[in-house]
């Protein structure tokens, strides 16, 4: 099988906003190449006692997204097919955008032809089952483990979209929900990406949870994670188009209805976002966000309070901040 190679160098502090924009033109499954040091929790994830002294960090990363080379030739992306120049377009207009209000560095794009029949699968083998807190969270080639009968198990296969549960955001918004989670409550979890926040809301009591997202891809992954979970259609509806701009997805996803709204993504997103959500919130409902690198902190709580919410809690995980308010009753 062959797969074409775009590789996009920029610099470490933007990797996750340029993967997580990238990802909603369709381009997924990122490779990142930097000298970041290892954490901890990195370590202890690799099984490794002791990793030899690495080169130092020069704030340089290069993020490669590989997409698959039909028998015609074409480029498919999302099961559609596409050219390279119109991808290599999508993906430089996108960084320009960016370009606007982030750093990116040189931002410049190379193209490569690579052929690895497994590529697709390959990552796996660095994906295993493991806990958020209590619960289990485990891929589908896993086997639970006689010790975590009786747990929540969350089945997740990454690599359909983006939200494995292993980010450092989700896990804020995962602890964030379990703790304002009402029985019944009406969840909308924007950004949704493969459904983790959602499928966990009905896990914990929610009774219905809408999601949106730019992409379609969104629709197998949040699909495939459902059943796998054992998530009753009926309970998960998911919605296609951007919330923020566009009213019609603003009126399907309906106003003054839910108790609480999560959104994992960006502080730039989450800024022009807050003002919208507050007509989908029910008064006194909760607002959870994340996604927010440690020193946009103030730039989000602002938002949020000039929304008219009141900040209940900030909570962080690493140089991660979540977010979490209650609409002040208008």
């Amino acid at each position: 099988m062959k797969w074409k190679k775009f590789k996009v160098k920029t610099i470490t502090d933007a990797e996750d906003i340029i993967i997580s924009t990238l990802y909603d033109i369709g381009l997924e499954g990122a490779q990142i190449e930097d000298k970041v040091p290892l954490t901890a929790l990195e370590k202890e994830r690799m099984f490794v006692d002791i990793l030899p002294e690495g080169p130092k960090d020069d704030g340089i990363a290069y993020l490669s997204f590989f997409v698959e080379v039909g028998e015609d030739g074409k480029l498919m992306v999302c099961g559609e097919p596409t050219e390279e120049e119109a991808i290599l377009e999508k993906l430089r207009r996108e960084l320009e955008e960016l370009r606007q209000f982030s750093d990116i560095g040189e931002g410049s794009v190379a193209v490569d032809e690579t052929e690895d029949i497994d590529w697709i699968n390959n990552w796996k083998q660095y994906f295993h089952q493991f806990y958020i807190d209590d619960i289990l969270v485990i891929p589908s080639w896993e086997d639970i483990k006689v010790e975590d009968e009786g747990r929540m198990v969350l089945h997740i296969d990454p690599g359909t979209a983006f939200g494995t549960g292993m980010h450092e955001t989700t896990q804020l918004c995962v602890r964030q929900l379990r703790r304002y989670m009402a029985p019944g409550a009406m969840v909308l979890d924007v950004g949704t990406g493969s459904g983790i926040l959602s499928i966990l809301s009905l896990m914990f009591g929610a009774g219905h949870a809408v999601g949106t997202d730019l992409d379609e891809c969104a629709v197998e992954a949040v699909a495939a994670n459902s059943e796998a979970n054992g998530i009753d259609p009926s309970r998960f509806e998911l919605l296609i188009g951007n919330i923020i701009t566009d009213k019609s997805v603003q009126d399907r996803v309906g106003y003054g209805q839910y108790d609480i709204v999560v959104a994992n993504i960006l502080a730039d997103v989450l800024v022009p976002l807050t003002p919208v959500i507050v007509d989908q919130l029910k008064p006194n409902g909760i607002y959870i966000t994340s996604g927010i690198i440690d020193d946009k902190e103030a730039t989000v709580v602002e938002a949020v309070e000039a929304a008219g919410f009141q900040v209940l809690e900030v909570n962080r995980q690493g140089e991660w901040v979540s977010v979490t308010a209650r609409l002040t009753a208008r």
